[in-house]
């Protein structure tokens, strides 16, 4: 097996994982909408229950388009803008390690952001959809890197707008 096959395999094995767990977020959210809002409301997002659809319907498409490697670098700069809003919102207040309380702290995040980050940079591999239609160098490189910045300013503008640390309570006290 080639370098560059090998290359291949890793790229198919790191979207795939990527795109489960996303699936997985996704599906946890939207299982209880009521109860998932209602967390996101705890934690100062304002409507909360269109951010909990948002994030779940935001999590199903990223994890769809990492396993399947559509417009990989596309969904790997949504993927950054929700770990951007998750991390600023709720993971920071608990320090680095997962294990940290009353919430997680944001080693989980950062670890899906840098993913996200490679993904971009180098293209979701030859075994995607993208590669069958011929535009994984097109979203790579220079342009996943500002794919991925186009992502971490979605995100940005989205906690910039919608919101605001808790008085008291979880989020950081």
């Amino acid at each position: 097996m080639t370098d560059l096959e090998m290359i291949d395999i890793a790229l198919l094995a790191l979207r795939i994982w990527a795109g489960v767990v996303m699936v997985a977020h996704g599906i946890h959210h939207g299982r209880s909408l009521e109860g998932t809002a209602n967390w996101f409301e705890a934690r100062g997002w304002r409507l909360p229950r269109l951010n909990t659809f948002l994030s779940s319907a935001t999590e199903l498409a990223v994890g769809v388009g990492l396993i399947v490697g559509l417009l990989t670098s596309v969904a790997a700069a949504a993927l950054a803008a929700t770990m951007l809003a998750a991390f600023w919102t709720v993971h920071r207040f608990s320090g680095f390690y997962v294990f940290s309380r009353p919430d997680e702290g944001y080693e989980y995040v950062a670890m899906l952001a840098v993913v996200a980050l490679a993904l971009t940079l180098v293209g979701p591999g030859a075994a995607s959809i993208d590669a069958a239609l011929g535009i994984d160098e097109t979203l790579s490189g220079s342009t996943g890197a500002a794919i991925f910045g186009a992502g971490l300013l979605a995100g940005a503008g989205q906690v910039a707008a919608l919101w605001r640390k808790p008085s008291g309570g979880e989020s950081g006290d």
